[in-house]
């Protein structure tokens, strides 16, 4: 991950209210990013249930952007299928969450939380030692 991605990264969560996302490494930055854009998501929904349009909008507004931070942070270079293949999952989340958010559609936001979810849990599958052998690991 490049520092301009990194720093993207940070930016975005850093808009959604968490702390501590400065001070993090970067593997545990995209854990974060994964995070908080499932509790973004999780929270859309309760505002389509509430009948919120506005809040609505600015949740998935924020996981979408959460989306674009953790793309940005592709190392297309140095990823090779695995990153290719992570942006074009994320491309397709993003484009089922503008139209889950154009029809209100609470099954499209529970499918991108199921995707966030898998990359998180393969994310946190890595092995601490291949984290600390990646380069620009802390």
């Amino acid at each position: 991950m490049t520092y301009a991605a990194m720093h993207r990264g940070i930016n975005q969560y850093q808009q959604v209210g968490a702390s501590g996302a400065a001070f993090a490494d970067p593997h545990r930055l995209i854990e974060m990013l994964l995070d908080g854009g499932v509790d973004r998501l999780a929270q859309a929904k309760g505002a389509i249930a509430r009948g919120d349009r506005r809040g609505k909008v600015k949740l998935i507004d924020k996981a979408f952007n959460i989306i674009g931070g953790l793309r940005g942070g592709l190392d297309m270079d140095r990823g090779g299928d695995i990153a290719r293949n992570l942006d074009d999952l994320y491309d397709y989340m993003q484009r089922r969450l503008t139209l889950a958010n154009a029809h209100d559609d609470v099954e499209g936001l529970d499918e991108v939380i199921s995707l966030l979810n898998e990359v998180r849990e393969g994310w946190k599958a890595i092995p601490v030692e291949a984290r600390k052998a990646a380069p620009g690991a802390s």
